[in-house]
């Protein structure tokens, strides 16, 4: 190897990209359509790779997502794309692509980044932990198509619903606070609603997108504000139980439609874990929601040898649902975590697992309690790859 430096990628060198993508992963598809997609990360600087003198051995993308947090809305960097060239591997040259992604996160102003790991050894190495899970159940149409929901009126839905369908998600999302689903931008909810082979439609306070999968049928996303109009929604994608026998969808574990159907989804439910780290410590925990009520003071002495920035002593303050992380003298008391520990506890992990994992130490052992309470809720999880 020549000396390794890390670049911007530029329509040069796209092709190159296209034959790591390849030989990583195996990926086909549509060349054209993927390099539509790529110029769309190009446009101000989201796409990243690493050179061997002129040869690109190595590139990663970053989505400009924004995530929810305890029922609030958090910028987060999801970094997708990530390829490394076959004979590259093992040479450090991941590493040096994803310190770079991190920088450039912080750069962006994304107090948070994301991913779906293909290994779990570099992004550990990096400060990145598991957070959450996306989950595809499969349910049998035919428990759909009995719900109910028939004195609710469902309408189908066009483009001109976008706006109103991000209105309603958000909706469901602070009310129940949600914890990791994305927040779709207005262009991609318009693609749906544009797709001739989606089925969209739309009720007061919940929607419904959804299409033809072979002989069955897939959900793509449903939000209900309410048990009629969940029953009204999930009813109509039953209405085609005369053909289709299954119905796939992405939904949390804990979506009431598992209280609603008669028989349970298939057993061999699908999940795909996904990892985060913080970026930017303070932004991220003032961006997060937290419990009403909920009254916190507790010290914190993070170690984080990637991004020195969020390494020192901090005071965490938690009240009327909002947290604030400042500048602290050091503590004997301060609770010590790196940053596997912190996304973990962000995501609401319970602090006993991460103390039992060697991913918290010090602190208070009276105080573990009240940090539960304050990070916890539902689980994390998301509804999107990406």
């Amino acid at each position: 190897m020549t000396e390794l430096r890390v670049v911007e990628v530029t329509e040069e060198h796209l092709d190159s990209v296209w034959q790591v993508r390849t030989r990583s992963f195996g990926m086909g598809g549509d060349r054209d359509e993927w390099k539509k997609t790529a110029r769309s990360f190009m446009v101000d600087g989201r796409y990243l790779g690493v050179l061997d003198g002129d040869e690109l051995v190595a590139a990663a993308r970053i989505w400009p997502h924004e995530q929810w947090w305890g029922g609030r809305r958090v910028p987060m960097g999801g970094v997708a794309g990530v390829v490394v060239a076959p004979e590259y591997r093992g040479r450090g040259v991941g590493s040096l692509l994803m310190r770079a992604v991190l920088n450039l996160c912080a750069a962006k102003g994304y107090p948070l980044t994301a991913l779906y790991p293909a290994t779990t050894v570099l992004y550990r190495h990096l400060g990145y932990e598991f957070a959450g899970s996306r989950h595809l159940y499969t349910f049998e149409a035919a428990d759909l198509r009995t719900l109910g929901g028939s004195g609710t009126a469902v309408r189908k839905a066009g483009r001109d619903d976008a706006d109103l369908f991000l209105e309603l998600a958000a909706k469901a999302h602070e009310a129940r606070r949600s914890n990791g689903p994305l927040i779709w931008p207005r262009t991609e909810v318009e693609s749906w609603l544009e797709d001739e082979d989606n089925f969209a439609y739309v009720a007061d306070d919940g929607f419904v997108v959804y299409k033809w999968d072979d002989r069955n049928l897939a959900v793509e996303e449903l939000i209900a504000g309410s048990e009629e109009t969940a029953r009204a929604l999930w009813a109509t994608v039953g209405s085609g139980a005369s053909i289709a026998k299954t119905v796939e969808a992405c939904c949390a574990p804990f979506d009431p439609i598992h209280l609603m159907v008669e028989h349970e989804a298939r057993g061999q439910s699908w999940q795909n874990r996904w990892m985060l780290r913080l970026v930017d410590v303070p932004a991220a925990f003032a961006g997060r929601g937290f419990p009403d009520g909920v009254v916190l003071e507790a010290d914190l002495r993070i170690d984080d040898p990637e991004l020195p920035a969020n390494t020192g002593d901090w005071h965490l303050s938690v009240s009327n649902g909002s947290a604030t992380l400042t500048t602290a003298e050091p503590s004997a008391d301060a609770l010590r975590l790196g940053p596997r520990g912190l996304a973990a506890l962000y995501a609401g992990m319970p602090l006993a697992t991460l103390r039992g994992a060697g991913l918290a130490t010090g602190g208070a052992a009276t105080a573990d309690s009240a940090l539960n309470a304050v990070f916890g809720g539902p689980a994390a999880y998301m509804l999107d790859d990406f």
